[in-house]
């Protein structure tokens, strides 16, 4: 099992979709973790609220990037092979294996490449729910 830091592993996209899975997890816990660490009114000057939401928000972005980049990365990584398969293939136009081996890379490539949407979706849920939570305490920088 892969932690956020590290990557992903191209060659098998279950484990691809199983790693992205656990790189979520702190997107999936966002509305928990908001409400475990920012203060209610009633606690408010037990915790410092500003801080709390900003190393947040800096462990949601770090997050996404790292995730963006690994995505990015496979999908890097499958192209070169596509790529690879199809020059074999266009030396080669009889042999059946390689013909299917392109085929499930191109289907992988094009289910990588769906993980970026469905990245989107997350990240931007994610930051829905921080701004409504924080906005009062912190306003990230504007990228």
């Amino acid at each position: 099992m892969a932690a956020p830091g590290e990557s992903l592993n191209c060659e098998d996209f279950s484990m691809f979709q199983e790693t992205l899975k656990i790189m979520r997890t702190i997107d999936d816990r966002i509305v928990h973790r908001l409400n475990t660490t920012v203060p209610t009114a009633s606690f408010k000057g037990k915790v410092d609220a500003r801080q709390t939401c900003e190393e947040l928000y800096e462990s949601l972005k770090k997050a996404h990037e790292s995730r963006d980049g690994a995505i990015k990365t496979c999908i890097a990584q499958t192209l070169t092979t596509v790529n690879h398969l199809r020059e074999e293939r266009d030396k080669d136009t009889d042999n059946l294996t390689l013909i299917k081996q392109l085929r499930n890379e191109q289907t992988k490539l094009k289910l990588m490449q769906s993980e970026l949407s469905v990245e989107e979706v997350v990240n931007d849920r994610s930051l829905k729910v921080f701004q409504e939570r924080c906005r009062a305490h912190y306003s990230p920088p504007k990228a």
